[in-house]
C-alpha cells in the first residue's frame, strides 16, 4: 500500500511558490504587463528554478495518477512529463532555427556567433548523454549506499538492488528493446546532412508502438512515497482534481518560462564569454534533467532501485524517440516548409557519440542489470568527453569524439557477442511475451535473490 501522510507536505507548496517569480516575469513579458528588468544571468536562474519547480509538480502528479491509470503507461507518462522542460527548451531553439532558416534561406551563425540549428541539436544530444552518462551511474551509487545503510540498520532491502548493482524486472524488456530499435536507426544520423520528416515518422512510430506495448501491462498498485503518496491517497474526486491542477499549473509555468530561460542562457554566455554551444549543450540540459535525476535518486534511496533506473530508462526511450522525432516537425512548422533541420559537421560528431553511447547502454542492459563496473565505465567515458568539449578547440574535440565513439562501438560489439542469448530474450520479452508470464518470472527472481 502507498505511504500515507495526514498533512500537506511542505514540498508541494514550495515547488509551486519557487515557480511564481519565473511565471510572473515570463507571463508579464508575453502579455505586455509591467515587470522589472532583470540581468540575463539572474533571469536565467529565476526561469531555471521555475522550470525545475514545475517539473517536480509534474513528477508528483504523474506518480499520483498511477492510482487511476495503467501502471506501465503511467511510468511512460511520468518519463514524458519529467522531461517536458527539455522538450520546451529544445523546441524554443528549434523554432528559432526554423524562423531564421525561412527568413535567410540558411542556418548560419547569427549576430551573436551561435548557429541556431546547432543549438537545437546540441541541447538534445547533451540531454541524452547526461541522462545516461550521469543519471544511470548515479542510481547505482545511491542504491548501493541505500543498501549498505539498510544492512547496517538491520533492515530489509529490495531484491532489485544489491551492493554494486541494480536489476530491472523482465517486464521492462520493452524499454530496452525500443531504446535499442531507436538507437540502431539513429546510427546513420552522422552520415546525414539533415533530420527530416521521414525520421520523425519512424521515431514517433517507435514511441507509439512502445506505448501500445506498455498498454498491455496489467494494472499494479503503485509504490508512492512522500508528496505523491499524499496526493495519491486523497479521495478519488479530490485526487483527480488535485493532480489535474498540478499538471495544468506546471504546464503554464513551462510555457511562460521556457523561451525566456533559453534566451537568457545565450545572453549569459555572451556576457561571461562562455561558448554558446557549450552553454546550451550542458547547462540547459542539466537544469531541465535535474528533476528526474533527483526523483530517481529518491527512489533509489528508498530502496526502489528498479523504479529509479526504470524511470531514467523510460526517459531515455522518450527522448531518443519522441523528442528527436518531433524536432524535424517543429522545424518544418516554424520554417513553413518541408525542409529538414540542417546538421553541420560538428553536430554529426555529436550525433555519432550520442548514438554510440546509447548503443553501449543498451548492450549493458541486455542482462537487465547495471553493475558498478559498467556504471563506472559509462561515467568515465562521459566525463572524458565532457572535459574535452570544454578544454579543447572544436577540431581537437572531434578527434576525441571519434576515438570515444570507436571505444563505445568496440565495447558494444563485445557485449553483443557475449550476450547473444540475452539479446534474443529481450527481443522476445519486449515485443511478444505476455506480461503475466513476465510478472511470474519477476516474482520468482525476487524470491531467489531475497534468499541469497
Amino acid at each position: 500500500m502507498p505511504d500515507t501522510a495526514p498533512h500537506l507536505p511542505p514540498q508541494l507548496p514550495t515547488a509551486a511558490l519557487i515557480s511564481l517569480p519565473g511565471l510572473y516575469l515570463g507571463g508579464a513579458d508575453y502579455l505586455g504587463l509591467p515587470h522589472p528588468a532583470v540581468a540575463a544571468p539572474l533571469a536565467a536562474v529565476i526561469y531555471g528554478i521555475a522550470i525545475i519547480g514545475a517539473a517536480f509538480l509534474l513528477s508528483w502528479a504523474a506518480e499520483a495518477a498511477q492510482v487511476d491509470i495503467n501502471g506501465g503507461l503511467a511510468l511512460a507518462l511520468l518519463a514524458f512529463l519529467a522531461v517536458l522542460p527539455e522538450y520546451a527548451v529544445d523546441f524554443v531553439f528549434t523554432m528559432r532555427a526554423g524562423i531564421i532558416n525561412a527568413e535567410q534561406g540558411h542556418c548560419l551563425p547569427d549576430t551573436e556567433g551561435a548557429n541556431p540549428c546547432s543549438l537545437a541539436l546540441a541541447n538534445m544530444t547533451g540531454a541524452n548523454r547526461i541522462l545516461v552518462g550521469i543519471g544511470w551511474p548515479l542510481v547505482v551509487l545511491v542504491a548501493t549506499l541505500a543498501v549498505v545503510r539498510a544492512r547496517r540498520r538491520g533492515g530489509a532491502h529490495s531484491a532489485s538492488a544489491h551492493v554494486g548493482w541494480v536489476r530491472l524486472p523482465r517486464r521492462m524488456s520493452a524499454e530496452v528493446f525500443f531504446l535499442g530499435a531507436a538507437t540502431v536507426y539513429s546510427l546513420h544520423f552522422p552520415l546525414r546532412d539533415s533530420l527530416t520528416l521521414v525520421d520523425a515518422a519512424v521515431l514517433v512510430s517507435l514511441f507509439v508502438l512502445y506505448a501500445w506495448r506498455l498498454a498491455k501491462a496489467p494494472v499494479e498498485e503503485p509504490e508512492l512515497t512522500g508528496t505523491s503518496a499524499w496526493v495519491g491517497t486523497r479521495p478519488a474526486r479530490p485526487r483527480r482534481w488535485l493532480y489535474g491542477l498540478m499538471f495544468g499549473y506546471a504546464a503554464v509555468v513551462i510555457l511562460a518560462t521556457a523561451e525566456h530561460f533559453a534566451e537568457n542562457l545565450v545572453h549569459t554566455g555572451t556576457e561571461l564569454g562562455i561558448d554558446h554551444f557549450l552553454l546550451v549543450q550542458w547547462v540547459a540540459p542539466l537544469a531541465s534533467e535535474s528533476p528526474e535525476l533527483i526523483v530517481a535518486c529518491l527512489f533509489a534511496w528508498k530502496l526502489h532501485a528498479s523504479s529509479a533506473l526504470g524511470t531514467l530508462l523510460s526517459s531515455k526511450v522518450n527522448q531518443w524517440t519522441l523528442l528527436v522525432g518531433t524536432i524535424p516537425v517543429v522545424f518544418a512548422l516554424s520554417s513553413v516548409s518541408f525542409d529538414g533541420l540542417p546538421i553541420d559537421l560538428h553536430q554529426r560528431f555529436e550525433l555519432l557519440i550520442t548514438a554510440a553511447q546509447s548503443l553501449f547502454a543498451v548492450c549493458i542492459l541486455l542482462t537487465l542489470t547495471m553493475t558498478a563496473r559498467w556504471a563506472t565505465t559509462l561515467l568515465v567515458l562521459f566525463l572524458i568527453q565532457f572535459g574535452t568539449s570544454i578544454a579543447l578547440p572544436e577540431e581537437q574535440d572531434r578527434i576525441v569524439i571519434a576515438v570515444l565513439s570507436v571505444v563505445y562501438g568496440v565495447l558494444s560489439l563485445g557485449l553483443l557477442i557475449a550476450r547473444r542469448a540475452e539479446l534474443k530474450r529481450v527481443i522476445r520479452d519486449g515485443t511478444a511475451t505476455p506480461f503475466a508470464v513476465l510478472q511470474r518470472a519477476d516474482e520468482q527472481e525476487a524470491v531467489r535473490l531475497s534468499g541469497e
